[in-house]
């Protein structure tokens, strides 16, 4: 799978954000500062040749929508970080942010609780 954009990825928040609709209603719930109606409609088309949303025309005009679940694409996104920052290794992670302090000892006890006790 293909790493998106920065601009890539807020054109995919928006469409996982509505499901599905059109450029305009993407637009509606970015963040501002929003891109012009353009410029996210080119993202759009974009996206939609590296399949990550599809399209049906409509009338004169496209309604979008993802071709990839949020989890999904967050999964993959995670491996490859976790690849090429962490030599694929989730404890060197984990420990990057312990050392930082961007992570507490609570948080790691409840981590641990979760993989202990999967649900």
């Amino acid at each position: 799978m293909e790493k998106l954009s920065v601009q890539e990825e807020e054109a995919m928040q928006a469409v996982w954000q509505c499901g599905e609709g059109f450029i305009k209603d993407f637009l509606e719930v970015m963040v501002e500062p929003k891109p012009p109606y353009t410029t996210l409609a080119s993202t759009i088309k974009n996206l939609e040749r590296k399949e990550f949303v599809t399209s049906e025309k409509v009338a004169n005009s496209f309604r979008y929508k993802a071709a990839i679940k949020e989890e999904e694409y967050k999964k993959r996104f995670m491996n490859g970080f976790v690849s090429d920052y962490f030599e694929n290794s989730y404890k060197d992670l984990v420990t990057f942010f312990a050392k930082d302090k961007k992570i507490s000892a609570s948080e790691l006890k409840e981590i641990i609780k979760m993989i202990e006790n999967p649900k």
